[in-house]
C-alpha cells in the first residue's frame, strides 16, 4: 500500500504554483465576462431591434415600397424602354404574317381576270387566304355529298411541286415554295363557286360541263397572269396557263362527278 500511495503522490505532482493558478483562473474569469458582456450587448441589441420601429431601422438605401407595390420611378421606365408602353408594338394579325388588306387586293385580282396583278403584293408567302379556300372546297363538297378533304390536299400539294419545280425552269429569278402555293390557293376560289353550285344543282349535263369548262379557264388565267407579273415573265402566259388548267382540271373532276 505505500507503493501505491507514493505512486499517487507522484503521478500527482504537479510544478504549478497557487499563484498561477490564481492567475489563470483570473484571466478564464476575465474571458468569461468578455464573453458575457458581448453576450448581454448583442441581446441588447437584438432586443431594441426586436421592439424598434421600422422606420428607424431603414438605410438611406433600402426598400421604401409597399407590399405588392414595388417603387419605381419614370426614369427607370424611360432606362427600360417601357415609357411608350404597348403602343409601339405591332398587332398580333401583323405578327402571325396575316394582313386583311393584302387578302382582300389578292382575292380581288382572282376574281377579275382582266385586272393588272401588284407583283410586289403578290410575291409573297401568304398561306391564310389558301388555306380558307381549301376549307370552303372541301366544306362545299360535303355538303354535296363528297368526302374529299384528303383529295384536295393531296393534290394541291402534289400541284404546287410541280409547278414550282416548272416555274423555276422557266423563269430566271426563281420563286420559293410559298409563293406557288399561295397563288394557286387564291386561285382555288371560282372553284369554290363550281362546288357551290354543285350543292343546288347536278353538273352532270352540258350546263354542267360548260360552266365546269368557264372556271377551269377562269382559274387557269388568274393563275398565269399572277405568276407572268410576279416573276416578270412577259409573254409567257399561256406557257404557265396550260399546266394551270390541267391542275384545276382535276378539282372540276372532282366537283362535278
Amino acid at each position: 500500500m505505500s507503493n501505491f500511495e507514493q505512486f499517487q503522490f507522484d503521478f500527482y505532482q504537479s510544478n504549478y504554483t497557487i499563484d498561477d493558478q490564481e492567475e489563470g483562473c483570473d484571466s478564464y474569469g476575465a474571458n468569461e465576462n468578455l464573453s458575457g458582456s458581448t453576450k448581454s450587448q448583442t441581446g441588447q441589441q437584438s432586443s431594441a431591434g426586436a421592439f424598434a420601429p421600422s422606420d428607424m431601422l431603414l438605410s438611406p438605401k433600402s426598400y421604401t415600397g409597399q407590399i405588392l407595390q414595388p417603387t419605381c420611378s419614370p426614369n427607370t421606365l424611360s432606362h427600360l424602354g417601357y415609357d411608350d408602353g404597348f403602343d409601339e408594338e405591332p398587332p398580333l394579325l401583323e405578327e402571325l404574317g396575316i394582313n386583311f388588306e393584302h387578302i382582300w387586293q389578292k382575292t380581288l385580282t382572282v376574281l377579275n381576270p382582266m385586272k393588272p396583278a401588284d407583283g410586289s403584293i403578290m410575291n409573297e408567302t401568304d398561306l391564310t387566304g389558301p388555306m380558307v379556300f381549301c376549307l370552303a372546297l372541301g366544306a362545299t363538297l360535303l355538303l354535296a355529298g363528297k368526302v374529299h378533304f384528303g383529295y384536295v390536299y393531296g393534290m394541291s400539294a402534289i400541284g404546287c411541286l410541280a409547278m414550282h419545280a416548272l416555274l423555276n425552269l422557266m423563269s430566271v429569278s426563281g420563286v420559293s415554295h410559298g409563293c406557288v402555293a399561295s397563288v394557286l390557293g387564291y386561285c382555288l376560289l371560282p372553284m369554290v363557286i363550281l362546288s357551290s353550285s354543285a350543292v343546288v344543282f347536278s353538273l352532270q349535263g352540258i350546263p354542267g360541263t360548260l360552266l365546269a369548262l368557264f372556271i377551269i379557264g377562269w382559274c387557269s388565267l388568274s393563275a398565269s397572269k399572277i405568276f407572268t407579273s410576279a416573276l416578270a415573265m412577259e409573254g409567257q402566259q399561256l406557257l404557265i396557263a396550260y399546266p394551270c388548267a390541267l391542275l384545276y382540271g382535276l378539282f372540276a373532276l372532282l366537283t362535278v362527278f
